[in-house]
């Protein structure tokens, strides 16, 4: 009786190990399947972007020059310092023009005095004038000649007009002085070179002891202000205005993106790249600072369409994509509609909640098994 049910046993032992064996070599075999990073195609707002590049540069660099000559004094600068408009940053040596200014004030008070006291000749003609009004006494009593009446006037005239050309002479003395003083105190000011903005010493040219000479560069201050500069081909340049908001990313950054709006827009290329500039207002979050020379992409959005199907840029080869269908994949032909910086509308060939593939997509061929592994899209 044992033997009889030990017998009936040995099938649904086989049986078992049928199955044991089949389910292994389909794990093995799902196992070996190459994995496939896929993202759904969804629902959301297609925009219709115009692409670039950006860069990030400084407001500007000012080359710090001494309008004069001369040996620094004293000097604030020190590389990496920040400095603000108005600060005294290097003082040149003002001795000589200190005597300079000192002399021409002395001569100042002495030609101030000199105009007080008028021309020398103002006795001579007071003198004169009483000569002529005797002699004209005389003529009207006839015993002086009229004629010599004349001759006497026209000496008077004469003498008149020298003492007010020299009294002319020494008023223009004393503003010539005033002018000169005026000059060496403009002169003296210039001296001391001042901050013209705000910004940080990049360079330091020249220190304390040094003899430089007029519009001799000293240093270089950059500006604490940044500017993001996009270039943009001509194709859809038209279509960018002022106030349309876009979408930057820093290569220094990875993959992360900062929303900017279209600040100001230039109105000729550059002549060598032919490209167009615009500049951008970006907005970052704290911690997270524009350094010059950054450089990464830009999207300006010109339009939108909302309840579109949209998959990520990057899962595009050409105008094909792979789906997943079941376990295999299907090399499939699509069309595009509004295209983004990561996102790209698809207006035909594909269904939301479809998987595409979005990385490696060289790998694989039509009608491959695989397995799949969802990523993270970005928006």
């Amino acid at each position: 009786m044992k033997a009889k049910t030990s017998g009936s046993r040995w099938p649904l032992r086989i049986g078992l190990v049928i199955v044991f064996l089949a389910a292994l070599v389909w794990g093995v075999g799902f196992l070996m399947r190459p994995v496939a990073l896929v993202a759904p195609a969804e629902r959301g707002t297609a925009v219709n972007t115009v692409q670039g590049t950006v860069e990030v540069k400084a407001e500007f660099a000012n080359e710090l020059k001494s309008e004069v000559g001369g040996r620094v004094l004293a000097s604030a600068l020190d590389v990496g310092k920040r400095v603000f408009r108005g600060d005294v940053l290097v003082q040149l040596d003002t001795g000589d023009i200190d005597l300079e200014i000192e002399r021409i004030k002395n001569e100042i008070a002495a030609a101030k005095r000199k105009v007080e006291v008028g021309s020398t000749l103002r006795a001579d003609v007071l003198n004169m004038r009483d000569t002529v009004a005797n002699y004209a006494r005389q003529a009207e009593a006839g015993v002086y000649p009229q004629v010599e009446l004349e001759k006497q006037r026209r000496l008077l005239q004469q003498l008149e007009q020298r003492m007010d050309l020299d009294e002319v002479n020494l008023k223009l003395s004393l503003q010539t002085l005033e002018n000169s003083l005026r000059s060496k105190e403009r002169e003296r000011t210039k001296m001391t070179v001042i901050a013209p903005a705000d910004g940080v010493v990049t360079a330091v040219l020249a220190r304390v002891g040094d003899l430089i000479g007029g519009n001799t560069p000293i240093a270089t201050v950059m500006a604490t202000t940044r500017t993001v500069e996009a270039k943009l081909s001509e194709e859809k340049f038209a279509t960018v205005k002022v106030g349309q908001k876009a979408s930057v990313r820093f290569l220094t950054y990875g993959a992360d993106q900062y929303n900017a709006v279209v600040s100001k827009i230039l109105p000729s290329a550059d002549s060598a790249t032919q490209r167009y500039t615009v500049f951008l207002d970006v907005s970052l979050p704290e911690g997270r600072v524009l350094v010059p020379g950054l450089t990464g992409e830009v999207s300006i959005i010109i339009s939108e369409r909302k309840n579109a199907v949209l998959i990520p840029r990057r899962a595009l080869i050409g105008d094909y994509v792979y789906v997943v269908n079941g376990s295999r994949l299907q090399r499939r032909k699509v069309e595009k509609g509004y295209e983004g910086l990561n996102q790209v509308e698809i207006t035909k060939g594909l269904q939301t909640d479809e998987l595409v593939v979005v990385e490696e997509q060289d790998r694989f061929r039509d009608g491959d098994s695989v397995r799949t592994q969802a990523v993270r899209t970005q928006q």
